[in-house]
């Protein structure tokens, strides 16, 4: 129905960037600011992208903690590509079991070009990999 936009409810989402720089930036930000629903950006500096991948759910679960404690719950997970969200998940699993996940793929690594005479490693490809079979 054409109304439909005016009264679907607006949801508590919690949006997960543990690389806040660049273009990883600009689209959370962008998403946040034009979102109809209530956005609570969880975000890590933008440095270091190999160790966001492999560790940085630690420290946004520990963010995630801290908003939990305060007594908010989000209605969804709005994931990045740089979001080890199988860990995400693991280290939250009482506090956010049956909460939806979306993992936007901004880029991945299994198809973005190693350097020049580099070979790819499939270790960050493989944990998002694991992420999108995560993601409902």
């Amino acid at each position: 129905m054409w109304y439909a936009c005016f009264v679907t409810p607006v949801h508590t989402i919690w949006l997960l960037n543990p690389y806040a720089a660049g273009s990883h930036k600009a689209w959370a930000e962008g998403y946040a600011a034009h979102s109809r629903h209530r956005i609570r950006v969880l975000a890590m500096p933008g440095y270091f992208w190999k160790w966001r991948l492999h560790g940085g759910a630690i420290e946004l679960a520990e963010q995630a903690r801290l908003v939990l404690d305060a007594g908010e719950r989000p209605d969804a997970l709005l994931a990045t590509s740089m979001t080890n969200l199988s860990a995400f998940y693991a280290l939250l699993r009482r506090e956010l079991s049956g909460v939806p996940a979306v993992l936007y793929m901004h880029e991945n690594q299994l198809t973005y070009p190693p350097p020049p005479g580099t070979k790819r490693d499939l270790t960050y490809g493989m944990i998002q990999h694991l992420s999108m079979l995560t993601a409902d």
